[in-house]
């Protein structure tokens, strides 16, 4: 009985926490579909029984091209995160390269580096080359953050891929990029879930590198799609929101997918046999 009512009490305290912690997420939601004209009043309403979408209508008139453009950059992100990290990390974990644990203890400090210091090197190398403004080269400055982790993750999990089958492999006349291709890529489907799934976050949600490689193109990410919003419509906080949770909604669903692979994938390897 004392058992079953500590489990009670601590499932009601956990329930008040998560409900806390999203309660902010909710309150986005609720605005994002209440008349402006219900905002203003003394007391505001905790569930939109007079919602509108209006605030939806306007995203998708005004904000439908930085979405876009967002999808592109973090599609790119992960598709080049994946060229240079999956073979990276399979060189690490089963090409025995001389110096490898010095390689692995590199990208550790690579992501130490503060993202304004890259930025700033960023700037100055996209200014010569003329990669300024451009949806590629944001495309490269994302993967800079995505690929240090992509092959710490590749290389923990293709550790634990037994020797014997590359070995079989070899037996069979398959050389190591072969090897790689039909063996190696697709047992990892797990890590390759989890690598492209936050590089993919880190795309869709950077702004640091977006307003300053960015600041004057064509084609500019959700992420300032709404900072500029925000400062245009400070007081149409119906649509402000709106468009926040549309930009929130492709994140949140993949985290609801992939969240299986995502905990096989960067967990694989931390467990030595």
């Amino acid at each position: 009985m004392r058992r079953a009512s500590h489990s009670r009490w601590k499932t009601l305290a956990g329930v008040l926490i998560t409900a806390i912690m999203l309660f902010p997420l909710y309150w986005m939601i609720n605005v994002s579909l209440t008349p402006d004209s219900k905002l203003r009043e003394e007391n505001p309403q905790l569930f939109p029984f007079d919602f509108t979408g209006h605030g939806y209508e306007q995203v998708f008139h005004e904000q439908g091209g930085y979405l876009l453009t967002s999808v592109f950059i973090a599609a790119g992100t992960v598709i080049l995160t994946l060229l240079v990290s999956a073979p990276a990390g399979y060189a690490v974990a089963k090409l025995r390269l001389p110096g490898r644990r010095a390689l692995t203890f590199l990208l550790l400090i690579a992501q130490m580096i503060p993202s304004v210091i890259i930025a700033f090197g960023f700037y100055a190398i996209f200014l010569k080359i003329h990669l300024l403004n451009t949806t590629w080269g944001l495309i490269v400055a994302d993967s800079t953050t995505a690929v240090p982790f992509g092959v710490l993750v590749f290389a923990a999990f293709m550790t634990g891929i037994p020797d014997e089958l590359l070995h079989a492999a070899a037996i069979d006349g398959a050389g190591r990029v072969r090897a790689f291709l039909t063996i190696v890529l697709p047992i990892s489907r797990n890590a390759i879930v989890s690598v492209s799934l936050f590089a993919f976050l880190w795309s869709w949600s950077d702004f640091l590198f977006a307003t300053t490689l960015d600041s004057g193109g064509s084609h500019q990410p959700i992420t300032l799609g709404i900072y500029r919003y925000i400062g245009n419509n400070t007081q149409d906080w119906n649509a402000i929101l709106a468009t926040s949770v549309v930009a929130s909604l492709p994140a949140a669903v993949l985290l609801l997918v992939a969240q299986r692979y995502v905990a096989a994938g960067v967990t694989a390897g931390a467990v030595k046999d």
